[in-house]
């Protein structure tokens, strides 16, 4: 005989199976929003105009939502473009942007662009705004001092056409530049060149204030010399000559003093044992 099902089995089956049913109609009815997300809701391309933040919410299961990345995103290029003097370069470059959290932009940017707006807005923007500012540059500008010119000028440009869109461009990174060796090694030299001739002309500057130095130094001595020499005359050497004399014949030693020195005046003054050497050469 087969198995006799009583009434109270088939009562947990029934709400076994409405449990089942109620879960996957929940489970189609809602939709969750991560942290840093914004979702956009669009029911057979009508877009509401509610912008759903980041938690839990109830939807019509009819609905699709687009969870639209408000966080910091990367698109990364790399272009072969002439310069100035219509040389190729390679440039790589990296942008760093995200998108405008205010709701109607975010409509705005879904309705008009949809999901692909990096490959249908950024890249394009960025190839164009980067053929358009190397045209303007040297070589030797990109590979020395205009690399951080030409990241701020393609970060305001950019911003310039893509912030109408939702679009914020947060920084632009030249990660390298790709130049012909020959012209890469010409460049090299001649930027060595140019830091020589520098810094021999802070050298010979430096060189150049030293002798300046000098030359005011012996211009003080000399116009102290003429100073003190003018001060001092015949007359006072003659003064003090005599004062020494005194000073000499009164002292307690045994000296000679002469009278009447030819060459300028002042009295001779010997000791002893001077005297006595000059008596015996004569």
């Amino acid at each position: 005989m087969p198995p006799q099902w009583g009434w109270g089995y088939g009562v947990w089956a029934l709400v076994w199976a409405a449990g089942v049913v109620g879960a996957l109609v929940l489970a189609t009815n809602c939709v969750s929003v991560p942290a840093g997300y914004a979702g956009i809701k669009d029911r057979f391309g009508v877009v509401d105009s509610k912008v759903l933040q980041a938690g839990l919410h109830v939807k019509n299961p009819l609905d699709a939502v687009w969870l639209a990345s408000l966080q910091t995103q990367l698109q990364d290029s790399h272009q072969d473009v002439p310069t100035a003097e219509g040389l190729v370069v390679g440039l790589d470059v990296s942008v760093l942007f995200h998108l405008n959290s205010d709701p109607q932009a975010l409509r705005s940017l879904y309705i008009n662009t949809g999901k692909q707006y990096s490959d249908l807005l950024i890249t394009p923007e960025l190839r164009s705004a980067i053929r358009n500012r190397t045209s303007e540059l040297s070589a030797k500008a990109l590979y020395s001092t205009g690399r951080t010119g030409l990241a701020d000028a393609l970060q305001e440009e950019l911003n310039q056409k893509l912030g109408p869109r939702g679009i914020v461009i947060e920084q632009v990174l030249l990660r390298s530049i790709k130049l012909p060796d020959e012209l890469r090694t010409a460049i090299e030299t001649k930027l060595k060149s140019e830091q020589e001739s520098q810094r021999m002309e802070f050298v010979l500057s430096k060189e150049k204030q030293e002798a300046e130095r000098k030359r005011i130094e012996a211009q003080g001595i000399a116009d102290f010399q003429a100073i003190v020499t003018k001060g001092i005359s015949r007359q006072l050497l003659e003064w003090k000559g005599i004062e020494a004399t005194e000073k000499l014949a009164d002292s307690k030693n045994a000296k000679v003093v002469i009278i009447g020195n030819p060459t300028n005046g002042l009295p001779l003054v010997f000791n002893e044992q001077e005297a006595g050497k000059r008596s015996s050469g004569r």
